[in-house]
């Protein structure tokens, strides 16, 4: 079987999408699910490209004790034919993604991560913590948490 192959897009791939690669591969070192999946993480603007995640990002996955590393970069509209999702992280980030998509069927790949929220009550947007303080990467890192848990469920998911 292949590999279910996802990327995670924020803004400027230094916050919240890195945040969500990380505790997705983290989840899945602990999940049996009987398929491959490989993640990666992207930005819609490439101002950050090339550095590392915010340090207030790292600092909120190490006091959870989920390494996070990797280099923004943007994501551009090839990715598409390399990912099987698309996974943003707020509804404007979804529509420059969609945009972007060459076709129909790659449109159909771009999701709100938060769709998988159990807790998202119709608010599917996790929100930038960049300008805010600790607190907004910690309840940044619930969220995504939440739905990366719901979203490896659903990959895990047999279809028709």
């Amino acid at each position: 079987m292949a590999a279910t192959r996802v990327c995670f897009v924020c803004l400027g791939n230094i916050c919240r999408s890195p945040t969500a690669e990380a505790i997705m591969e983290h989840r899945l070192g602990f999940e049996e699910i009987g398929v491959h999946v490989e993640v990666e993480s992207a930005g819609t603007g490439s101002w950050h490209a090339g550095h590392p995640p915010d340090e207030r990002a790292r600092d909120e996955a190490t006091r959870r004790g989920i390494p996070m590393g990797g280099t923004a970069r943007q994501f551009e509209a090839a990715d598409f034919a390399r990912f099987d999702l698309v996974m943003a992280m707020d509804a404007d980030n979804a529509a420059v993604l969609r945009s972007l998509a060459p076709d129909d069927a790659a449109r159909a790949k771009v999701h709100l991560l938060r769709e998988f929220d159990p807790d998202a009550h119709g608010d599917l947007d996790v929100p930038d913590p960049y300008f805010g303080g600790q607190e907004g990467f910690a309840d940044v890192f619930d969220m995504v948490d939440r739905s990366v848990i719901a979203l490896i469920g659903h990959i895990a998911t047999p279809r028709d």
